[in-house]
């Protein structure tokens, strides 16, 4: 069945948030699937030279892509699209088995370079407004903190922000995010690398498809499945991002899952 096509028109006149200072509206958009509720907040990072840059990418029709806020170094906060409708910012993505996360989610893109032009730490101003705006959509829309998301959890094939340096540790200490202190990396502990199959592999994949990745759980440490490891380990574990199933990686998924407020439903 084919989405509709979007609307000759953006839906945004007035911000969702108090927090946007301003309206760039983007012609990317479409209606959310019938059915489906606003329950997830995915965290990108621009990728892009300046927000300017980035907020005039996501509003070009040619583009193909969107987002609901674009939050600047300075914590400049910008609405593009409504909360009400559904951005591109997610692509091909999953999360506890569902694949329209665009129709569940709100998307926000913060300026940073990205891993191929500069990647750098995230300001304090910046941070703030990324925490202030995720607690006033959250509370608007009941997202739960383990959903709250960076794109590569839900996609760790094509995307890997918005990164290690992203602190998600402050966040959660601000009351947006699910996070437990992640065990200690073991210099000593090398783990099991890219070839490796038995037991052990396979409880590592039930894990991560517990928390809600998308993992397959034939017993193998083939590519894929290191995908996904490392983008638990750049979310949760960032210490050392490497792919490899360490106590570390094993221990602190265990923990986040037993940390979470009630159990999944897959």
């Amino acid at each position: 069945m084919s989405l509709p096509l979007p609307p000759l028109q953006p839906i945004l006149s007035v911000p969702d948030s108090a927090l946007a200072a301003d309206l760039h509206p983007s012609p990317n958009i479409e209606a959310r699937q019938a059915g489906y509720r606003t329950d997830l907040i995915v965290l990108h990072y621009t990728g892009m030279a300046s927000a300017a840059k980035a907020i005039d990418w996501l509003s070009r029709p040619e583009s193909r892509v969107s987002a609901h806020y674009v939050v600047d170094l300075d914590g400049r906060i910008t609405q593009l699209v409504a909360e009400s409708m559904r951005a591109w910012h997610a692509g091909v993505s999953v999360w506890q088995g569902e694949t329209d996360i665009n129709s569940l989610s709100v998307g926000i893109e913060i300026q940073n370079p990205g891993h191929e032009d500069g990647y750098h730490d995230f300001p304090a101003e910046q941070m703030r407004a990324v925490a202030a705006l995720c607690r006033d959509i959250g509370a608007r829309h009941g997202v739960r903190p383990e959903r709250v998301l960076a794109h590569s959890d839900i996609a760790p094939s094509r995307k890997i922000d918005p990164g290690e340096k992203f602190d998600w540790a402050w966040l959660a200490a601000e009351g947006v995010g699910h996070w437990v202190e992640p065990m200690a990396v073991d210099a000593t502990d090398d783990g099991l690398c890219a070839g490796a199959s038995g037991p052990r592999v396979a409880e590592m994949q039930g894990l991560l498809r517990d928390y809600g990745y998308g993992c397959a759980d034939h017993g193998e440490l083939d590519l894929p499945t290191q995908v996904v490891i490392k983008a638990f380990q750049r979310h949760f574990r960032p210490a050392r991002v490497d792919g490899r199933i360490d106590r570390s990686t094993v221990a602190t998924l265990d923990k986040l899952i037993r940390a979470l407020p009630r159990p999944l439903v897959a």
